[in-house]
């Protein structure tokens, strides 16, 4: 695909509200907004309004008492997907479910469902779960390493695509003059044997218009890169400087081409947090707004995330960022490693690393112009295909769709309509065939020319 044909992606967290910024407490906010259908409701429908890719909830399996508000109470995330989608028609749903703590049969069936029940729009962001708390939910003695999630991960995802494919496209004929309702020899048994997993299949639903959801991932570490570069449509990517971006961008895509795979039909998405204003006066109003929500005592829960919820309360916040990097490499390695070479390469303090992690990167914070003008540049120049994007305020959404992207639809960055019906029309990948079909017509020799 050459530059001029590409197109700008955007997907929105949906993270209701108090998410670590401390938005929850914003006058304009719903303090348990994360457990209400008719805010979802609105930000699905303002994204789908600005024409956005698909929307996106996070999960996780493991809270205590340092968690965010959000976190302590919100949805999972394919019930309130699902719900979505009959009040939406062309935004995708991007939902996380754990390889680590879930069935590949069960996640199969969920998404297969949600792909059916929204007509093609469906997608599993892929995660192996980082908070060692998590095991103790599920009844396990303790959480799998990093190298063993990564496998597990590996394992699952084939197993799950394999149950896809358990119906060939044509399997189901529903004649009803012979009373045949399925052709057998197009009904596959996956019968899988391996080292975590013993999933014998079908699966007891068809592939839907789509062919198979689409896979996202986050993978940041070596084995996170590898996994996403192989096995994934979309990456979110982490934080980081515009050179940062770059250099993660030009990393996965020359992983995914090592793989044998088409480089363009990857999708790096950056995340996104935005602050955006008419003129110079309301941006820094925004902006001192904003910040008088940050308070330590939430950024430092936030930040110890990355870290297995480690409790940050019993450093000095003024002095030196604390030696903790080995707490996040069984965790959220990437992340950890970021924040601790952040904190090493500035010499921050322990207060100035939590509040700066939290903190939308200033090129994004901005009249319109600015902030599509830095869109455009990661996007242009090699360090994003799209972004994924979160408020950091309330009205944030409804400023970016009426300021930012009628911009970029000028400048042809952006499409003006959805041109497609599904998630991957939207991304611009291809249906995957059917591998059963795929290997009888290869098998079947094919008529010569005349």
């Amino acid at each position: 695909m050459t530059q001029a044909q590409r197109q700008l992606h955007f997907g929105l967290i949906l993270a209701g509200t108090g998410s670590g910024w401390g938005d929850w407490r914003h006058p304009d906010a719903h303090p348990k907004g994360s457990t209400d259908i008719d805010l979802y409701i609105q930000q699905a429908q303002r994204a789908e309004a600005g024409k956005f890719d698909f929307l996106f909830v996070a999960d996780s399996v493991s809270i205590n008492e340092r968690s965010s508000p959000h976190y302590l109470n919100r949805f999972e995330p394919l019930t309130i997907l699902s719900a979505l989608a009959a009040v939406t028609r062309h935004i995708g749903l991007v939902g996380t479910v754990t390889v680590s703590y879930s069935e590949p049969y069960t996640v199969a069936r969920q998404f297969a469902s949600l792909d059916h029940i929204s007509k093609g729009r469906a997608g599993w962001n892929v995660v192996t779960s980082w908070l060692s708390g998590s095991a103790a939910n599920y009844g396990r003695p303790e959480h799998p390493p990093h190298a063993v999630r990564y496998g597990i991960a590996a394992e699952h995802l084939k197993v799950v695509q394999g149950l896809w494919d358990s119906w060939e496209d044509d399997a189901i004929v529903a004649n009803r003059e012979t009373g045949q309702f399925f052709e057998p020899a197009k009904l596959h048994a996956l019968n899988h044997q391996g080292a975590h997993f013993s999933v014998a299949g079908p699966l007891n639903i068809a592939r839907s218009r789509q062919g198979q959801p689409v896979i996202f991932q986050a993978g940041a570490s070596e084995d996170g890169r590898n996994f996403a570069s192989r096995q994934s449509d979309a990456i979110f990517a982490g934080g980081g400087s515009f050179e940062e971006a770059q250099g993660y961008y030009a990393d996965v895509k020359r992983r995914a081409t090592g793989f044998g795979r088409d480089a363009s039909q990857l999708l790096v998405l950056p995340g996104l947090r935005t602050i955006v204003g008419r003129d110079h006066a309301e941006v820094e109003r925004k902006y001192r707004e904003a910040r008088s929500l940050v308070r330590i005592e939430e950024a430092l829960p936030a930040l110890g995330r990355s870290f297995n919820d480690h409790d940050f309360s019993v450093y000095p916040l003024d002095e030196p960022f604390p030696d903790v990097a080995a707490l996040g490499s069984e965790s959220n390695r990437s992340a950890s490693e970021r924040i601790v070479k952040l904190a090493r390469r500035e010499n921050l303090t322990l207060r100035q690393t939590a509040l700066r992690v939290l903190a939308p990167r200033d090129e994004f914070v901005g009249t319109p112009d600015k902030v599509a003008d830095a869109i455009q540049r990661w996007f242009e120049q090699g360090a994003a295909d799209g972004f994924i994007f979160g408020q950091v305020l309330p009205g944030d959404l409804k400023d970016f769709v009426e300021l930012v992207v009628p911009l970029l639809q000028e400048r042809g960055l952006y499409r003006k309509d959805y041109a497609a019906q599904t998630l991957r029309g939207h991304l611009g990948l291809p249906v995957p065939e059917n591998r059963y079909t795929s290997a009888r017509l290869t098998a079947t020799p094919q008529p010569a020319e005349v």
